[in-house]
């Protein structure tokens, strides 16, 4: 586009959101709750967002996405405002994308690539750029024809001038082929780690309990009120990318290992799912699953679903293995008096109601710390609701051999020893491990109270 003297030089900053809105599938509450995420987005990208509208589509076109009369006011609208950038809030086919970007005359990124764009400009550890660029290179290697401009160039074969060899766009999505193979053996050695260091905690007796949610759901800000870790945590979609794990003390004196994680958000897209998985399949092995939803939020039930979804996806793809899920209802300060109460009073009910096996929900603010004890408390109850303490006096011959299996197998918590060498020790153990050791036990076993 040629900027007239009556036109605004486009600026690259400035930015349009369209978020398409199919009436046969979704509704008009609908679309506009998808139109300010996608608001949310551009601007956690740090866009300056000129324009937002939730545009009606009887049908994709193949060749633009929109039809020819919604483009052309695209392009009219870019030109007014001097808009370099329009966001379109749909996965884009590469045609789509370069036939947009030509007949508007700007900048066009599509949902993935925007997100994309975030993640990137979010990491900060070597593990978090790595799985973020593979991501990105799955990304662009479907669209070589629209953001590499040498592709008519060739390569000759050796230097003979028996035929052209190579071509270049062969020769680049070979190079991004090979560069996705190596991004994916680093992360493999990621993975090879993340499980050595799971392993060891679970050999020290600490359940691991990981906060999932929808982005900006409130987790950074929860995880860093428990654990004092000073994680990022803003009200901005995916504030924070990289994984945090820490040690936090619970009401029993006991302690688990707590772990944030990327924030989910619908059509999370799929590369990003796939790059994550050294990441996202710490949620599988947790022993807690913590839900923190933003329950002041107008569609927190469909930000839920959103989020079940892809742990159902992480389920599946773990062999079925599905941990134990506590809600926390989090942004409780943001609701009115009424509203506030009825939640407290839900929560409460439920638990009262508890022990069919579902985890109630605990109404919490993560902001001003309403709600933390209940929820240590439940965290308590959930993450060692498999546990057992056993007490054991052991023979002389057997202290040492058996003493050793409870202590590689769980945790010992008080040992003493009488003078002909006996010893007699309370450990904790996971249920079925316990169960190995009962005929040894002298005194009935004590089961280990909810919270202390």
């Amino acid at each position: 586009m040629k900027p007239t003297p009556d036109t605004p030089t486009p600026d690259y900053n400035r930015a349009i959101v369209l978020r398409p809105l199919a009436s046969a599938a979704e509704s008009v509450r609908d679309g506009e709750a998808r139109l300010l995420e996608a608001v949310g987005l551009a601007q956690a990208l740090g866009l300056d967002v000129a324009s937002a509208e939730a545009a009606p589509l009887r049908q994709i076109s193949p060749r633009t996405y929109f039809g020819s009369g919604r483009v052309e006011r695209l392009k009219e609208e870019a030109e007014t405002l001097g808009v370099g950038v329009i966001v379109i809030d749909a996965p884009l086919s590469p045609v789509q994308q370069r036939n947009l970007e030509t007949d508007i005359g700007a900048k066009v990124v599509d949902r993935t690539g925007l997100i994309l764009e975030i993640f990137g400009l979010r990491a900060r550890t070597k593990e978090g750029k790595l799985q973020v660029e593979l991501a990105r290179q799955g990304y662009e290697r479907s669209r070589l024809v629209r953001t590499w401009t040498h592709l008519e160039r060739q390569r000759g074969g050796l230097g003979k001038t028996g035929g052209p060899g190579e071509t270049q766009i062969e020769l680049d999505r070979r190079i991004i082929a090979d560069r996705i193979i190596r991004l994916k053996r680093e992360l493999e050695d990621v993975r090879r780690t993340r499980g050595l260091q799971r392993r060891a905690r679970s050999r020290a007796g600490l359940p691991a309990v990981v906060l999932v949610g929808y982005t900006n759901a409130g987790k950074s800000t929860l995880f860093n009120r428990l654990t004092q870790a000073g994680v990022l945590a803003k009200d901005m979609l995916f504030a924070t990318l990289d994984p945090t794990a820490r040690q936090v003390k619970l009401p029993s004196h006991r302690a688990v290992i707590m772990s944030d994680t990327v924030g989910f958000i619908s059509d999370l897209p799929h590369e990003l799912v796939e790059s994550f998985r050294a990441t996202l399949e710490a949620v599988t092995e947790a022993d807690l699953i913590v839900h923190v939803r933003d329950i002041a939020h107008p569609d927190t039930e469909k930000q839920k679903a959103d989020v079940l979804a892809v742990l159902a996806q992480l389920t599946k793809d773990a062999g079925g293995k599905s941990p134990p899920v506590l809600e926390a209802w989090n942004k409780i300060d943001l609701l009115d008096a009424a509203t506030h109460d009825a939640r407290l009073r839900r929560s409460e009910s439920a638990a009262e109601q508890g022990g069919q096996g579902a985890l109630p929900p605990v109404a919490i603010s993560a902001e001003t710390g309403e709600g933390m004890d209940a929820l240590l408390a439940m965290i308590d109850r959930a993450a060692f609701s498999a546990t057992r303490v056993i007490t054991l006096t052991l023979s002389p011959d057997d202290a040492g051999r058996v003493r050793a299996q409870i202590a590689s197998a769980g945790k010992i918590l008080e040992e003493s020893s009488d003078d002909e060498g006996a010893i007699t020790l309370r450990a904790e153990l996971l249920i079925e491990d316990a169960a190995r050791f009962a005929p040894l036990e002298p005194l009935p076993e004590e089961v280990r109270p909810a919270a202390e």
